[in-house]
């Protein structure tokens, strides 16, 4: 069969450029590229994302003849300080195309400076859990949505926050570091006043003249939902087995020195503990929160983390185990010293001497081959410095009769502060010892009621009920008399500030085992601007009579030094 001649050559019929250069075609974006950022008004929008280049290719034509034409298209009019990639450079990077390159914009568009803010939800906002990505677990320069709530990393093209805002269209982003708010994928930085509420609210901040009055002005608050709650006195997230925990909290957090240091001072150059425990108490007190509660998620992670989790909040622990081991750590992370006193606010605020005297006790055979005890004529004395108090209740009653069988014993507190009077003396071993408080006490008293003690089959709870003043408790019997520090005679007054209560709640009646008893903990603080008290357990908080605080199992008890002034005037 004899081929049929073509009347015309195909290369006269389909003109076809040839393919332009690497270099011509990375000129062409990055001329694009500055177009689109305002060096040339005149030149139209043009999309940097590939998406025309796409849509000629599904009409038949080839990606490079239709940049070609792009090309030609535009005027000649380009900037005069277009990048341009030499040969050696382009040739490195063959296998990614030009038109990946990602425009990111500077500012928002004239006119556009608040879109997206609409989108913001503020009910589902919690700054309270760890700043961790939801994706990568990362705490290195995580960003919060403001549209869903999630923790996502980083604000660049290739990070988990600039994914989120493609795939789902969340495009408001604040940085919880910095507290800036972006818009994503845009990039740009939004600079609005209706978004100082959620800075606040990342890390709330009161002015000192304002601190300086949380006792003194009675303030009420609303949450976004128009809940009324008192600013200091919120519940706090039990996430599992936490109560421990936020007992002690909110207890450090109506300590005014304590409270004022840690809402007042930068402490940004401190340990993660610091920061995290600054952050909680401001939350405590905001006064302009979202929520009428906080959670302790971000500062019990890192509890458990350096107390290689024997404090969490998986297991329940000990209130004043707990206690003692926070106040340490936190003394070492403010720079204390572990030898010098006063060296943090923590010792400053709560630590105090204490003398012991300590004999000998012999046991020796007498004529009759009986022994006989005897106190050596040596007494050791030595001075040792303390932070909590440890009390010791008197042996509850093994048998009651079937008159008292519903009496709940009951003794003083000053009955139990009796140890500290040098007098009464305490046997341990082999010792007999005697204790005495010191000049100057410290400005707050921790006093801790011992209810369990544990042997090798069983732990024990004592019932037992101290009873208390809630004002002026005489201290002055109890520390040993020093004229240049202390007028002899004259009393020492403290007043309670916080008391942790224990409560014992029955879970199972099993006929083997018998009942099993899981603990609870509150915390009765004093609302000092109302001159009332209030009990928190976990998210409730409610009003108690002051006449009724004594009635519960009282296990940690802090006391306020009055300052300045005779007899029980108020503080």
């Amino acid at each position: 069969m004899v081929k049929r001649q073509a009347e015309e050559l195909l290369e006269d019929a389909i003109p076809k450029a040839s393919p332009a250069s690497k270099k011509a075609r990375v000129e062409d974006i990055a001329g694009d590229q500055q177009h689109r950022n305002g060096l040339d008004s005149s030149v139209p929008h043009r999309p940097a994302n590939g998406h025309r280049l796409e849509d000629d290719s599904r009409n038949g034509n080839s990606l490079l003849t239709t940049a070609k034409q792009q090309e030609e298209n535009q005027p000649s009019t380009q900037a005069p300080h277009a990048p341009e990639l030499s040969r050696t450079e382009g040739d490195e990077d063959e296998e990614q195309s030009a038109y990946y390159t990602v425009s990111r914009q500077a500012a928002p568009t004239e006119g556009y400076s608040d879109l997206y803010l609409d989108t913001i939800d503020r009910a589902v906002l919690d700054f309270d859990f760890e700043k961790l990505c939801s994706v990568s677990l990362s705490n290195i320069n995580v960003y919060a949505c403001l549209v869903c709530g999630k923790y996502y990393q980083g604000r660049g093209p290739k990070t988990h926050a600039y994914f989120h805002a493609l795939e789902l269209g969340h495009h408001v982003y604040v940085n919880m570091q910095t507290k800036k708010v972006y818009v994503l994928p845009e990039g740009y930085e939004v600079k609005s006043k209706s978004l100082e509420d959620i800075k606040f609210v990342v890390d709330p901040r009161l002015a000192p003249a304002d601190v300086m009055t949380l006792d003194k002005v009675a303030k009420d608050a609303w949450d976004l939902s128009g809940k009324k709650y008192r600013p200091g006195f919120v519940g706090m997230n039990n996430i599992k087995e936490n109560d421990y925990f936020n007992a002690v909290i909110q207890a450090l957090a109506h300590i005014p020195p304590l409270r004022n240091f840690f809402m007042l001072e930068d402490l940004s150059s401190k340990s993660e503990l610091v920061q995290r425990f600054s952050v909680l108490i401001r939350k405590i007190w905001n006064t302009r929160a979202f929520k009428t509660h906080v959670s302790p998620h971000e500062l019990i992670q890192q509890v458990s983390r350096q107390s290689n989790k024997k404090y969490d909040l998986l297991h329940q622990s000990d209130p004043v185990e707990f206690l003692s081991w926070f106040l340490g750590n936190l003394h070492l992370a403010l720079g204390g010293s572990k030898t010098k006193p006063g060296t943090s606010i923590i010792h400053r605020v709560f630590q105090g001497k204490l003398k012991i005297e300590s004999q000998q006790i012999t046991a020796k055979a007498d004529a009759g081959d009986r022994l006989r005890f005897e106190e050596a004529a040596e007494v050791i004395v030595e001075t040792m410095r303390y932070l909590i108090l440890t009390l010791d209740l008197p042996a509850a009653p093994l048998f009651q009769d079937e008159i008292d069988r519903n009496i709940i014993p009951q003794v003083p507190l000053t009955s139990i502060l009796s140890k500290y009077d040098g007098r009464t003396a305490q046997e341990h071993l082999s010792m007999r010892k005697r204790y005495r408080l010191l000049h100057p006490l410290p400005p707050f008293l921790l006093f801790h009621v011992k209810r369990f003690s544990t042997n090798k089959f069983v732990s024990e709870r004592n019932p037992t009920i101290v009873t208390f003043p809630v004002r002026s408790l005489d201290m002055s019997p109890y520390v040993e008399p020093n004229p240049t520090l202390h007028p002899p005679g004259e009393p020492i007054w403290y007043d309670l500030v916080a008391n942790v209560t224990h409560e014992a709640v029955r879970t199972r009646d099993d006929s083997v085992e018998g009942e099993a008893e899981r603990k609870v903990w509150r915390v009765q603080i004093r609302d000092r601007a109302r001159d009332e008290w209030l009990q928190v357990q976990d998210l409730y908080v409610e009003r108690v009579a002051t006449e009724t605080l004594f009635t519960k199992e009282s296990y940690l008890m802090v006391w306020e030094r009055r300052r300045g002034g005779k007899g029980k005037g108020r503080v």
